[in-house]
């Protein structure tokens, strides 16, 4: 079990420049600024936010499971945490979080992996998958659908099992926990507000997220 590095912020909503709530299910996408600190929220408690990171100057680099998993020798993201790119940049640093620990390995939800885990009638529903593609539909993103790559799981609860085995269990936040990170670099963020019904990461009860930016002080 990895260490949780349970950290407050500072910053008050109501000076935030910017504010949105992210409906069940629903995606969002926009861009951060350098120095900017982008903050999710999880409303109700145990919504898995299914987040993937773009360099606004050029889409190619983005963030990188691997890369910040190998250099912070951590499968799990919490304070500290530096989230690279595919070139090793750094992209963003999680400064406070009151969750602990947020999952990098479990990935987005599709219609092809509802239907081969759950049931073949499952096929139909909705999936993290079809968000990201709805988010990055407008050009003026400059994102492709080959660029959806592996994504984090904010709040979302993923054990490694001593066989090596990954296990959806239930989450561990709870309503008004938080995760708050400050760009190293001008980001597009493309949230899916996970849609999941089918295992316990939203309780199997989705719920809507806010999201807010501050600008540097």
């Amino acid at each position: 079990m990895t260490e949780q590095k349970l950290t407050p912020s500072q910053l008050r909503p109501g000076d935030a420049a910017y504010s949105a709530i992210v409906g069940a299910g629903d995606y969002w996408i926009h861009e951060i600024k350098a120095s900017q600190t982008f903050r999710i929220v999880d409303l109700k408690g145990n919504q898995a936010v299914d987040t993937i990171f773009y360099s606004a100057r050029d889409t190619s680099e983005r963030y990188s499971a691997q890369d910040t998993i190998g250099r912070q020798k951590n499968i799990y993201l919490t304070t500290g945490t530096v989230l690279r790119t595919n070139l090793g940049n750094p992209m963003l640093t999680i400064v406070a979080d009151t969750c602990g620990r947020h999952d990098t390995l479990g990935g987005a939800c599709a219609v092809e992996s509802n239907q081969v885990r759950y049931a073949i009638e499952k096929r139909h529903m909705h999936a993290c998958r079809n968000s990201f593609l709805l988010a990055i539909s407008d050009p003026k993103w400059k994102i492709a659908k080959r660029d959806v790559t592996p994504n984090i799981n904010f709040f979302m609860n993923v054990p490694v099992t001593p066989d090596g085995r990954l296990t959806f269990e239930d989450g561990i936040s709870e309503a008004g926990k938080y995760v708050e990170m400050r760009a190293e670099m001008d980001s597009i963020c493309v949230i899916s507000n996970c849609p999941q019904l089918n295992n316990p990461c939203n309780a199997y009860n989705p719920t809507p997220v806010e999201v807010l930016i501050w600008d540097a002080a």
